[in-house]
């Protein structure tokens, strides 16, 4: 059983944390699903002001509902067609402070007012977006940004194979 305290005053300690305890968990689990299905319980847990956290996969060119903790969520989605579909098109992550305002959003849980979403690549290939929503306007800054990207990047070679 893994326990991890996550007890950090500021944002910065917070993400160190988080970082080392995703990298604890996932650490010699070569089974991708797994280390997303942990990975996303643990942000679940640790962050405030989230109603979603997960990961959508690359199958077949498309994003494929991954493991998450949340609401029920759009199964698939498209490249280029909302944040998610955006951050996969482009590689580059997506921080959205009013979803209902970014032309083209999906809404698979109304009460989502904003949007971090992480592309996952590996060696120039896309492997899935890491996506967190909140129902606060503006949830989400350059710092949740910075360090999001950071934690998939400490990961990512745990995350392939899915």
């Amino acid at each position: 059983m893994y326990e991890f305290r996550i007890d950090a005053g500021d944002k910065a300690e917070l993400y160190r944390q988080l970082t080392d305890a995703a990298d604890g968990l996932t650490q010699g689990e070569p089974d991708a699903i797994a280390n997303m299905a942990n990975v996303s319980a643990l942000l679940w847990e640790s962050l405030p002001d989230l109603n979603w956290v997960g990961f959508y996969r690359n199958v077949g060119g498309e994003l494929v509902l991954g493991p998450f903790q949340g609401r029920l969520a759009c199964v698939r989605i498209p490249f280029g067609k909302g944040v998610c579909g955006t951050a996969a098109a482009t590689l580059e992550p997506q921080c959205v402070e009013d979803v209902n305002a970014y032309p083209g959003h999906i809404a698979c849980d109304s009460a989502s007012a904003s949007e971090l979403v992480i592309p996952i690549v590996s060696e120039g290939r896309l492997l899935g977006v890491l996506d967190l929503d909140s129902p606060l306007l503006a949830r989400f800054d350059s710092e949740d940004l910075q360090f999001c990207a950071a934690l998939v990047d400490r990961i990512t070679d745990r995350l392939t194979g899915a």
